[in-house]
């Protein structure tokens, strides 16, 4: 059963400016999203991670290194994992966006909603290609191990939506907050979600069971002799 542990990066200038980075480059972490992503990765510095996988932008990558740092891993990108591409949309105000007719397709149903500008993608490719690569790295990584992808919030509301059997269209239901962890294990039936969007506690149930010893094969004596048994 493959784990992948999705963890939304840290709090940027965007999201504290309440714009729509999307592709933007050189939209870093925050002060207080550099705090998150060193409290996260101090919360999971026990759990072995197989692999630590990271959207290509920059505020993915800068929160992947923290959760990297100190193991013997380094942070590998994937474009599948990148922001959905908001096309014309990119760097615009929240403010204006919620005015644009398309804001409420976007958010009422979502599976026909296509950003526009010849970069622009639909949210349903975005999932699609999304899924994929949560799929294709379980398989490269196997059954057993436990790994992170850290990525964005529409992102990552799509692959639960789809580990959950939802809709896309009911996708806006989930809230993914910056440096919070989300957790899916796969199986060779179904996906079971085992955590949404969590900000803090223990994770010890993250961690791999001990290795259960072999109890020693009883003695003769043990089976044939001694002991009251039935009867005795």
């Amino acid at each position: 059963m493959a784990t992948v542990i999705l963890l939304r990066h840290g709090r940027t200038t965007a999201n504290a400016g309440g714009v729509l980075a999307g592709w933007t480059p050189g939209v870093g972490l925050d002060e207080t999203g550099m705090q998150q992503a060193q409290a996260v990765a101090e919360r999971l510095a026990k759990v072995p991670l197989a692999a630590v996988v990271s959207s290509p932008l920059e505020r993915c990558r800068q929160t992947a290194e923290f959760l990297a740092a100190g193991r013997d891993l380094a942070v590998r990108t994937d474009e599948r994992l990148g922001e959905a591409r908001y096309g014309d949309w990119t760097g615009r105000p929240i403010k204006e966006l919620v005015k644009d007719p398309l804001w409420k397709v976007v958010q009422q149903h979502p599976s026909a909603a296509v950003f526009p500008g010849p970069e622009g993608e639909g949210l349903a490719q975005t999932q699609a290609r999304a899924v994929a690569a949560v799929r294709a790295w379980n398989g490269e990584l196997g059954k057993d191990a436990v790994w992170l992808a850290c990525s964005h919030g529409d992102v990552i509301k799509a692959v639960l939506a789809d580990a959950l059997g939802m809709h896309l269209d009911s996708f806006q239901r989930i809230v993914v907050d910056p440096a919070s962890i989300s957790v899916i294990t796969y199986t060779d039936t179904r996906p079971f979600v085992v955590r949404m969007n969590d900000t803090g506690g223990d994770v010890a149930a993250l961690l791999p069971p001990p290795k259960r010893r072999r109890r020693k094969a009883a003695s003769s004596d043990a089976i044939v002799g001694g002991g009251a048994g039935p009867g005795g």
